[in-house]
């Protein structure tokens, strides 16, 4: 697949950086928002953007429950986690996808935070079944393994799909694994330069068909392409506050 297009929109983006810090700062709080929402919201999660703002704000919202004010905050955290792992400048490994697993779960699930599962699952609506429980380790370190043998070798944002796609084919956690997913996605692509990809709760369709795609017959390009035009529009807000 050609990334030639996304190259140039990063060139673009380069030639202007450092941004100011007010522009980094006015990007960054919309960015935490709408990326703690739309990824809750693919999971179930109710909470409208405007509801997940106040949250985030430290207000609670009536009618809604305790967890779901809990996958916003942390998520929020976990964002946080892991732009500080991009400073880093490391490869990644299972303890920070343990760390990023262990937030999105802390005060949900706190038993299960952080741990592979030991039980068998499925995924609602999907023809892929994930590996046995007994698998999930071994199957964590040949992901590991193949990603430190790849991650010269594709280009980032292939890089950063492709983690996306078969860490959530092991499914190694009992919940979260999306969230998870999604956040990993994100941390390989900033780790590149390139700005973080929300995936819109309205494509979830579509996202959840190339994911099982890409699972069940080794065909990552729709998600590829999915997760392409989604960078694309990542570029939208930065050039948007440059009037570019």
């Amino acid at each position: 697949m050609d990334f030639s297009h996304l190259d140039r929109l990063k060139a673009k983006l380069d030639a202007h950086r450092p941004l100011s810090q007010e522009m980094l700062s006015n990007l960054h709080e919309d960015l935490v928002l709408r990326w703690t929402f739309n990824s809750n919201a693919i999971e179930g999660n109710t909470l409208t953007l405007q509801e997940t703002k106040v949250v985030l704000e430290g207000i609670t919202v009536g009618g809604k429950n305790l967890r779901e004010h809990f996958e916003a905050i942390n998520h929020k955290e976990a964002i946080f986690y892991v732009e500080e792992l991009t400073t880093k400048n490391e490869l990644l490994c299972e303890h920070d996808i343990k760390s990023i697993h262990s937030l999105i779960l802390k005060n949900i699930d706190d038993k299960n935070a952080g741990k592979y599962r030991d039980i068998n699952v499925l995924i609602s609506g999907a023809e892929h079944k994930p590996p046995q429980a007994l698998e999930v380790s071994a199957k964590m370190q040949e992901f590991i393994s193949w990603y430190k043998k790849e991650h010269t070798n594709l280009h980032p944002v292939e890089l950063a799909a492709r983690v996306h796609v078969d860490f959530v084919a092991i499914h190694p956690f009992v919940d979260g694994n999306g969230r998870t997913s999604r956040l990993l996605l994100n941390l390989e692509l900033i780790k590149h330069g390139f700005p973080p990809a929300i995936i819109k709760v309205e494509n979830r369709l579509a996202y959840y068909k190339a994911l099982d795609i890409a699972h069940t017959t080794q065909n990552y390009e729709p998600f590829l392409e999915l997760v392409s035009q989604v960078c694309v529009e990542s570029f939208e807000p930065y050039f948007y506050l440059l009037g570019l």
